[in-house]
């Protein structure tokens, strides 16, 4: 059983707190077989870890976490970014002319400058017969919302969607990567990819880390990695 954590932030991220080595390393460490790195509306961190992954023994699916105009959307097996803030069903287009595909991410999820989309965007972006070959995925379990409410809610939209249910970390900081992962069978990116078309995936979960945690941890990463992240910038 192949394992997957599709939804990770780096220090690309204006609110991400590791290198993507640190990232690779921690993968290789845990066992997954496939990561995608997710970076809010940047992909450089993604191509520098799909140039990286082989020194490490994970597989990289180059990704994004594109700010819509109704909330945030994955877009994955790209290589390039795509303009932030347009509608939903336009975004998911642009993804798909790039050969790429989509998961909705925390969807429903609210609090914490959470830019989630809701159940009546994802419903008639649906509506549309490519969107519907594109947008594959929902990710009915994020294993660091502090909206945990959220997950439930995700999980009864899944149910009535023809989608595969995915379960990822959404991690920011390194001791979160993992919590939350996909399982597929096989172990490589092609296989994970044929079996979320094919809805078969499933879930395996870690120990849910409180709000007080998730928060902690992260403030405590981010005030950490400073020198990292400015060195980044420059």
């Amino acid at each position: 059983m192949g394992l997957a954590d599709l939804h990770i932030h780096t220090i690309y991220s204006y609110d991400g707190t590791a290198s993507v080595p640190a990232v690779l390393t921690r993968a290789k460490q845990i066992g997954l077989d496939v990561i995608a790195i997710t970076d809010h509306d940047e992909i450089a961190g993604s191509l520098k870890a799909l140039e990286l992954a082989p020194q490490y023994g994970v597989e990289v699916i180059p990704a994004i976490e594109i700010t819509t105009a109704e909330g945030d959307l994955l877009a994955l097996n790209i290589t390039q970014k795509v303009a932030r803030d347009l509608p939903l069903i336009e975004t998911i287009l642009k993804v798909g002319e790039l050969g790429g595909f989509c998961i909705a991410p925390h969807p429903m999820a609210g609090g914490f400058g959470m830019k989630s989309l809701n159940a009546y965007s994802i419903l008639r972006a649906l509506r549309n017969v490519e969107v519907a070959q594109i947008l594959i995925g929902i990710e009915t379990y994020n294993a660091t919302t502090i909206d945990k409410m959220s997950n439930h809610y995700a999980r009864i939209l899944g149910n009535k969607l023809n989608l595969a249910q995915t379960a990822s970390s959404d991690a920011h900081v390194i001791e979160a990567i993992g919590l939350g992962v996909t399982e597929f069978q096989g172990h490589t990116a092609q296989d994970l990819m044929h079996a979320l078309q094919a809805g078969h995936v499933g879930q395996r979960k870690q120990k849910e880390w409180n709000s007080v945690r998730i928060l902690g941890s992260w403030a405590a990463n981010y005030v950490g990695s400073t020198f990292t992240r400015l060195a980044n910038a420059a």
